[in-house]
């Protein structure tokens, strides 16, 4: 029979979570000013004649949401239910081949 999750576990758990969201943070923030010095390079070199800054943010964007989706759990496939329920399963299957 499983044992009730300690409070060590528990922590360890929620200290994960903190660490994700706030790697998400980072991501944000690197995002933005990156991609303000690539604009302002942009704008330096030609004026916004030709938009090229528009390609590294759109792409790095896409990343972006990826990463909030799989952090903040919208997303079904890498989210952590999907996470804690292939963790289960595997357990369960290790029980059984024992």
């Amino acid at each position: 029979m499983e044992t009730e999750e300690t409070y060590q576990e528990r922590y360890t758990r929620a200290k994960a979570r903190v660490e994700d969201i706030r790697d998400f943070y980072s991501h944000v923030l690197i995002y933005i000013v990156v991609n303000i010095g690539i604009a302002s390079l942009n704008y330096y070199q030609n004026e916004w004649e030709t938009a090229w800054f528009l390609f590294t943010l759109g792409g790095w964007g896409i990343g972006l949401v990826s990463h909030a989706l799989g952090t903040f759990g919208a997303n079904p496939f890498t989210g952590k239910d999907w996470e804690e329920r292939k963790i289960q399963e595997l357990i369960k299957k290790e029980k059984n081949t024992n």
